[in-house]
């Protein structure tokens, strides 16, 4: 077991819904220079010729260098996420959203892969068969569960919404781990043991713990799912101390007074620090026609500003690392 930090979290990390909800903190308003270096970059791209995995000298960001550095400051020592808002989802088809995304992500970090193929960039869409155990839960309309996932940012892009339902939920792991300590303190103990984790795919399971302190920063890693899957591999059914406290947690993510929801209208960017913040997804009811189906894509990024994690607490970002 590492480090076992048993004081409450302040600052901005420690967010919690309702504090953010009346406000724009967490809002990135795109000015017109920073929209303007975007389409630049997208000339640039087209006179190149660049495909779909294009470098980052393909899509140069001229000018707005602190804005991507400002970008990266807030998701890895602030609040862990933001939405970035301002592109005209009418003035850009959606193979120019997806490049002027994907570039974006270039100029703040790496893209991992997302899957044993090696896309980059994943498709979020209602495509799966709900009754076929192998469907991955961002393939349908269901209720997605609360999770980080295997990168050190997480980022969406909206192509369309829904037409009902489909809001992005997100909680901060500083609020959880408060809630935590104040509520039950000998739970504490055990979510900074080591779980077994796996995922759908993976004939492997990771030992990690759900919270880890290290260097002064707390970092979580949870889908509860992935956990009940790592134990059933390695053979060992989850103890009831463990069960009460994933039970906890599962609990205090659901409150009103520690979530956040967010409608990500089309040409919105919403990342996320995986190690800060767990994301979810409510149900939707989608349209008939394929072309107004609810669709977003997701990017996985490896970060040069990441945090340094304890021995006891792999990273991994994405599917080859």
């Amino acid at each position: 077991m590492g480090k076992v930090f048993k004081k409450i979290l302040k600052g901005e990390a420690a967010w919690k819904g309702p504090e953010l909800s009346d406000g724009c903190s967490w809002i990135w308003q795109l000015t017109d220079r920073e929209i303007g270096a975007i389409d630049d970059a997208l000339c640039y791209l087209k006179a190149v010729g660049g495909g779909a995995a294009f470098k980052k000298e393909d899509f140069p960001l001229y000018g707005i260098e602190s804005w991507i550095a400002g970008v990266n400051e807030e998701l890895e020592n602030g609040k862990g996420f933001l939405l970035i808002r301002g592109l005209d989802a009418n003035k850009y088809d959606e193979n120019d959203l997806a490049a002027i995304y994907y570039g974006i992500g270039l100029h703040m970090g790496v893209p991992v892969s997302q899957n044993p193929k090696g896309d980059m960039l994943g498709v979020v869409k209602n495509v799966g068969d709900v009754n076929d155990k192998r469907t991955r839960v961002y393939e349908t309309n269901s209720y997605l569960p609360y999770h980080t996932d295997i990168a050190d940012v997480v980022g969406l892009l909206s192509i369309n919404k829904a037409k009902t339902g489909g809001l992005s939920s997100l909680v901060s792991a500083a609020a959880i781990y408060n809630s935590v300590l104040e509520e039950a303190p000998e739970l504490l103990e055990v979510l900074y043991s080591p779980f077994y984790f796996s995922h759908i795919g993976d004939s492997e399971y990771t030992p990690c713990p759900i919270f880890s302190y290290h260097d002064g920063k707390l970092s979580c890693r949870y889908l509860r799912q992935y956990i009940e899957l790592g134990h059933e591999l390695k053979g060992e059914p989850l103890l009831e101390e463990q069960k009460d406290a994933l039970d906890l947690v599962d609990e205090i993510i659901h409150r009103g007074d520690i979530k956040l929801d967010m409608m990500l209208e089309p040409g919105d960017i919403q990342f996320a620090n995986n190690y800060m913040v767990l994301h979810s997804r409510t149900a939707f009811e989608d349209y008939n026609d394929d072309q107004l189906k609810r669709k977003l894509l997701r990017l996985w990024l490896k970060m040069p500003n990441s945090r340094n994690l304890a021995p006891n607490f792999p990273g991994r970002n994405g599917f080859s690392d």
